[in-house]
Formats: structure tokens, C-alpha cells, sequence
């Protein structure tokens, strides 16, 4: 356990990207929340189970690797 306290929010951008945000603060331009909040090891938790493949979603629906 890092001692961290913060709380924070899961969000993705437009290419399905995701990352963690701080929950006190605003959203940055370009990303959304996806409804999930809680400590920086269950924000993490959850990205580990929703986000099954890294490449960004115009990638994906062209049907490319990406590699």
C-alpha cells in the first residue's frame, strides 16, 4: 500500500483509452467518466477488467493490429 488517500475516477477518451483521474478535480478536455470511483488499487482494479485491449478504438473498428 502506497498510504495514498485519494479518491479517484476512472475515464476514457474518445478512443476508448483509460486512465485515473482525481476525483476533486475536473475532468480534462477530451475524456469522460465511465461511472467507477473509488481508491487509486480499485480504479486500477477495474481498468485491468474493462480495458482487454490496449489498441485505440479507431484501430480496432478498421480491424488493424496496430503493429
Amino acid at each position: 500500500m502506497d498510504g495514498d488517500t485519494q479518491s479517484y475516477v476512472v475515464v476514457l477518451n474518445d478512443e476508448e483509452q483509460y486512465s485515473i483521474w482525481p476525483a476533486d478535480r475536473d475532468l480534462p478536455l477530451g475524456w469522460r467518466g465511465d461511472g467507477v470511483s473509488g481508491s487509486k488499487e480499485e480504479c486500477l482494479a477495474h481498468i485491468g477488467e474493462a480495458w482487454t485491449d490496449m489498441r485505440p478504438s479507431s484501430l480496432r473498428q478498421a480491424g488493424q493490429t496496430g503493429f
